[in-house]
């Protein structure tokens, strides 16, 4: 923090504002909101450099961002990529018009790693994003595990996550959250009750794309930057339908994600099954 003292300025006055202007100017670029010409830096400064510019920029012509700056993921997700899988959703679903792209955008920008690397890499994490999500929501159909209200998602013996009293932990969400120990820490990481109130998850529609987000960062986001291939999300997500478990549910996920590469003009790369 810049502190002003006038027993130091004993120049002129323009010598103190012009001090005064530029410490200005350091606190704005903590905080970004840098020139076009400059890298925000995973850590808020603005800068042109590999430092700025590299691993965790967040806006600004980043190093292997597809369309520069905080808009990759928005030229990825574009209205007719995402309103593509929304309209697969029937008149009568629970989730039209809570699940929008403008919702999606905004909570994407709260993890700017999301879809930032190479514009493959970039293109195959939307791709295995949305084909994961669509899967477990019918397209976008469902905010709700159908029959999860009757199902018992508390793993007693953890203490750091205890269910409350009467709180239900069943799917919610684009990515289906469940357990008390994963809205437990994702309610922590994102700024809301998740033991609580786990039902905002499916009231509040940025919230509910921001639980997903939050745990595809912490769980299936390496799978696609490391090339471990898609087949890893699947793994991360839902491990009991591989090798065997639920062959259909695979293939499901599996064809998604095939049709979302094709329409992002990518290749699915390798290891696309678990």
């Amino acid at each position: 923090m810049f502190i002003f003292s006038s027993r130091k300025c004993s120049v002129t006055f323009y010598t103190c504002l012009a001090i005064i202007l530029t410490a200005g100017e350091l606190a704005f670029g903590q905080n970004c909101g840098c020139a076009s010409n400059l890298c925000c830096s995973q850590y808020g400064y603005c800068g042109s450099t590999a430092a700025y510019c590299g691993t965790g920029c967040r806006s600004g012509p980043c190093y292997g961002s597809p369309s520069g700056g905080g808009s990759e993921v928005s030229g990825i997700v574009t209205d007719a990529f995402f309103n593509g899988i929304a309209n697969g959703a029937g008149g009568g679903c629970e989730g039209k018009g809570f699940y929008t792209r403008s919702t999606f955008l905004t909570a994407a920008a709260s993890y700017p790693s999301f879809a930032s690397g190479s514009k493959d890499v970039a293109r195959r994490e939307v791709a295995a994003f949305f084909a994961n999500v669509a899967h477990e929501t019918g397209s976008l159909c469902y905010i709700n595990e159908i029959n999860g209200a009757s199902r018992n998602y508390c793993d007693s013996s953890n203490s750091q996550y205890p269910c409350a009293s009467g709180k239900a932990y069943h799917g919610r969400g684009p990515l289906q959250i469940t357990w008390n120990y994963n809205y437990g820490p994702a309610g922590k990481s994102i700024g809301f009750d998740g033991l609580n109130n786990p039902d905002i998850v499916a009231r509040e529609n940025v919230i509910s794309f921001k639980t997903a987000l939050w745990f595809w960062m912490n769980n299936c986001h390496i799978a696609i930057t490391s090339g471990q291939g898609f087949g890893a999300t699947i793994r991360a997500i839902n491990g009991m339908e591989c090798n065997g478990g639920n062959t259909g549910a695979v293939n499901s996920r599996v064809q998604y994600y095939r049709s979302y590469c094709s329409q992002l003009g990518v290749d699915p790369g390798p290891n696309i099954s678990c």
